[in-house]
């Protein structure tokens, strides 16, 4: 991990070591004690939900090798001298903490690779790293650790000797990117795409593109911007700027592409790999088309930094898909179950419900949650998306959450059938008396739905029931 001794941490934060051995060392940050494995900074932040200084005392005991508090902290905190640790004064904690952050990346990494966009991010992320790590030392940010809360935490925790970072980097309010821009200076910047989401915060799919172009301030003099072809917003942002530009895309002629992709019937794809005029045989294991998109960004990336188109396609068809991101089971009776429970937005579920019907089954149907964060257009994207998803043959279909109410009468309007259900228990119990032999489930939502209890509950009814088959194969024999 990044290190270096109390005092030099002290002195880039523009605080005051009160107490500990100035010649300390730290390794590491956490905003959370019980993160807390041993040799980091705790950085004690005062929030609505709760206030960081009221647990110096257990971050400290845990055996971290200080604690950063504010001097107007409206919290407390008790340390007791001689207490193990340092205990570093700052006028505001969360500042504190990108000076420090701004001060690491000055030395470590040596190369960032910065992933934005709508949807998308944490598969490219994924993807690059893998990509890069057939040559070069590198490192990620973690789950979602990619707000101004989170990146800093991911690039302190950056081992010594790491040549590449590959950090996903996201927003929800205008200038958040601007200032991940800044604190990670990046040398990469990877545009996966422009949609709706965020809508509450934003004045439509233009603003969000604006937000997302703050993040080209924070590009380096030599920098390298790998962006969408496809998407509107995206060339609108990235053409304006100064830099070098390479464009990935599967409709445009971009530099790279796809060509006759196929979505395989058990999930993944098979397709062509353009790279200007040549062609390469490829697969992904990843659900979706969506997913080849994915591929192309982190495909380019990689190539633009050196790796040959071998090692490219050798991670691409290793590739595992994350939790709860397009994880397709494949259960007993021939029973397909879609796990894409971690967000939604429409620009995604429709992608994501034309990809289901690439899995043979007997039926499809789905368990679709509301999307969040949509504003004012709210109620006119579920209904849409209702309609949607009856045209495509999804019944029934499970509409789960306030706002999803307005896609079960989206897929009424349009001839299906579909049943509104407040809470994502409720839908766990009818869908567990709905699935049956040879069906495709789909189950998306935004992650405050909590579907995932949903797919946990089909699991656990499915490998329960097959367990109960076997039982009486063995019976009867």
């Amino acid at each position: 991990m990044a290190r270096g001794t109390l005092r030099e941490a002290a002195t880039a934060m523009s605080g005051q070591l009160v107490h500990g051995d100035p010649d300390g060392h730290w390794s590491g940050a956490a905003l959370d004690s019980r993160q807390i494995t041993g040799g980091e900074l705790f950085f004690a932040l005062s929030g609505g939900r709760t206030d960081g200084h009221r647990f110096v005392g257990e971050s400290l005991a845990r055996g971290a090798a200080g604690a950063v508090v504010s001097i107007g902290a409206c919290g407390e905190y008790e340390v007791t001298p001689p207490a193990i640790g340092g205990l570093i004064k700052v006028d505001d904690s969360l500042g504190a903490l990108h000076s420090l952050t701004r001060h690491v990346r000055a030395r470590l990494p040596k190369h960032l690779v910065a992933v934005t966009g709508s949807a998308g991010k944490t598969t490219t992320k994924d993807l690059l790293a893998l990509m890069l790590g057939k040559r070069y030392a590198v490192a990620s940010n973690p789950g979602n650790l990619n707000n101004l809360f989170g990146f800093p935490i991911s690039l302190l925790g950056v081992p010594e000797g790491t040549e590449w970072m590959v950090a996903e980097m996201g927003m929800s309010t205008p200038g958040e990117l601007r200032q991940l821009g800044e604190l990670g200076r990046p040398d990469f910047i990877i545009y996966t795409n422009v949609r709706p989401v965020h809508l509450e915060f934003f004045e439509g799919l233009r603003g969000i593109a604006e937000a997302k172009a703050e993040l080209l301030e924070g590009l380096s003099s030599e920098g390298v911007v790998i962006a969408n072809a496809d998407d509107r917003e995206v060339v609108r942002i990235v053409e304006r700027h100064p830099c070098r530009k390479v464009w990935f895309g599967l409709e445009q002629n971009a530099e790279f592409g796809a060509e006759s992709v196929v979505e395989l019937p058990a999930g993944g794809s098979r397709f062509v790999f353009r790279v200007g005029d040549d062609r390469y045989p490829a697969s992904l294991p990843l659900y979706g088309r969506y997913s080849v998109e994915n591929f192309l960004a982190a495909a380019a990336c990689a190539h633009t930094v050196g790796l040959d188109i071998e090692e490219i396609l050798e991670v691409a068809a290793q590739a595992e898909p994350r939790s709860m991101r397009g994880v397709v089971h494949r259960l007993p009776e021939n029973v397909f179950l879609v796990d894409d429970t971690y967000n939604s937005n429409p620009d995604a579920l429709s992608q994501a419900m034309a990809s289901a019907l690439s899995l043979e089954g007997r039926r499809h149907w789905a368990v679709l949650g509301s999307m969040l964060e949509l504003g004012a257009s709210a109620a006119d994207f579920h209904r849409r998306l209702g309609r949607e998803a009856a045209g495509l043959g999804f019944a029934p279909v499970l509409a789960v959450g306030t706002e999803a109410r307005a896609l079960a009468e989206g897929v009424r309007e349009a001839g299906g059938t579909a049943v509104w259900m407040e809470s994502a228990e409720e839908a766990a119990v009818r869908a567990g008396k709905e699935l049956a032999p040879g069906d495709v489930v789909l189950i998306k939502g935004s992650r405050g739905v909590g579907l995932d209890l949903v797919v946990e509950r089909l699991l656990g009814d499915q490998s329960r029931q097959s367990r109960q088959n076997r039982q009486v194969e063995e019976e009867g024999e």
